[in-house]
């Protein structure tokens, strides 16, 4: 095994952010501890935190730390403090500033239903097994990323929201689509709403071309309405969904839902600059502070980190087996917890990973595989 150097920025964010991350980072020191890696990491003000701090959201040390890293890790940003900003000066504009800089246009969130969690989806039994969704959205135009405008007249207010696609932007996320599905089951459904929406149109033309350069993935074409409806009806139809970013950001949570909770969820924003990692959850500001928060989105972003962007499947695998591990002995924070379970607060939860991670390589990897 090679051991690896990698420099990881962490962005901590608002509400919950600080202390989810905690607990992900000394998972990643673990991992690096006991399979002989070496992992650099540096925090830095990003959301509304750093509006406080500096008057920006994304603080230009913030900005050149993340294009010399290796991969972000995110916690999550916004929160009411802030609501009354306008637009563009408010968290959220920092994380498309974000990806826009750093040209991340392929935002990848894997839905799978844990075994250990089944009972917590909203689905019955048997629509609950076999599903494991990745969700490719396309992450660097449409409406986000379109002009907005309010103007006022003696009638009232209007407001624009423009969304634009063009063939580039559509061709780029389609063929990592593509290649996604190939690697998997063969299987790809790009949703849009081609029947009404311009942009829509040209999306499922391109998605068509291209099909022709894969001959081993089966395309179908859904109207986003129907996906959402199959989601729901028969989630396990589903292997890889490609979409845009409109549609992605709704369908993905749906998708979360359907596996018991979004804290669960966690999610890469890749192009060509260091990805981001980061749980789909947002800051939950009512949390903060009282150490109850679910981490095991932020926990599993990592694991992600380690699997897509430094290859490290071994590791990754270490990481989500230990999850796995105590979501079986009925470990669970309030969020995802049961009746008759055994209910932990977020450092807690981080505790007993770290206990269970170290013991599982002492029971088993120790005198069978060297770290």
């Amino acid at each position: 095994m090679t051991s690896q150097n990698r420099n990881i920025v962490l962005l901590p964010g608002d509400g919950i952010g600080p202390e989810i991350m905690r607990v992900a980072v000394r998972v990643l020191k673990d991992c690096a501890s006991e399979f002989g890696h070496h992992f650099e990491f540096a925090e830095f003000p990003f959301g509304g935190c750093a509006i406080d701090a500096t008057g920006m959201p994304l603080p230009a040390e913030t900005l050149a730390a993340c294009r010399a890293a290796d991969a972000i890790l995110l916690g999550a940003v916004g929160g009411s403090k802030w609501d009354a900003l306008p637009i563009g000066k408010r968290p959220e504009s920092g994380l498309l500033a974000l990806r826009k800089k750093l040209d991340l246009y392929i935002n990848l969130r894997p839905i799978d239903l844990r075994p250990s969690l089944r009972s917590l989806s909203p689905l019955n039994a048997d629509r609950s097994r076999d599903v494991h969704i990745d969700f490719v959205r396309e992450l660097a135009g449409d409406i986000y990323f379109g002009e907005h405008r309010v103007e006022s007249d003696a009638s009232g207010e209007r407001a624009t929201d423009e969304a634009v696609y063009t063939t580039g932007e559509i061709e780029r996320v389609a063929k990592y689509a593509f290649a996604r599905a190939e690697a998997r089951t063969g299987r790809l459904a790009s949703i849009d709403k081609a029947n009404v929406l311009s942009t829509s149109q040209l999306w499922r033309r391109t998605v068509t071309r291209l099909a022709a350069d894969h001959p081993g993935v089966k395309l179908e074409h859904l109207y986003v309405d129907n996906a959402a409806m199959q989601l729901v009806l028969a989630p396990a139809q589903f292997d890889v969904i490609l979409t845009s970013n409109l549609f992605g950001d709704i369908l993905s949570d749906l998708g979360a839902a359907l596996a018991g909770s979004i804290g669960l969820i966690p999610s890469m924003s890749c192009g060509l600059g260091p990805s981001v990692y980061e749980p789909i959850h947002g800051s939950a500001p009512s949390l903060a502070g009282k150490d109850v928060a679910c981490p095991v989105g932020t926990i599993l972003s990592a694991s992600m980190m380690l699997r897509e962007s430094f290859g490290l499947k071994q590791e990754a695998g270490w990481i989500e087996s230990a999850v796995d591990r105590l979501f079986l002995q009925g470990i669970r924070t309030t969020d995802i917890a049961e009746p008759g379970m055994t209910t932990v607060g977020c450092s807690e939860f981080g505790e007993r990973l770290h206990v269970g991670m170290l013991g599982a390589l002492d029971r088993h990897e120790r005198s069978g595989r060297g770290v």
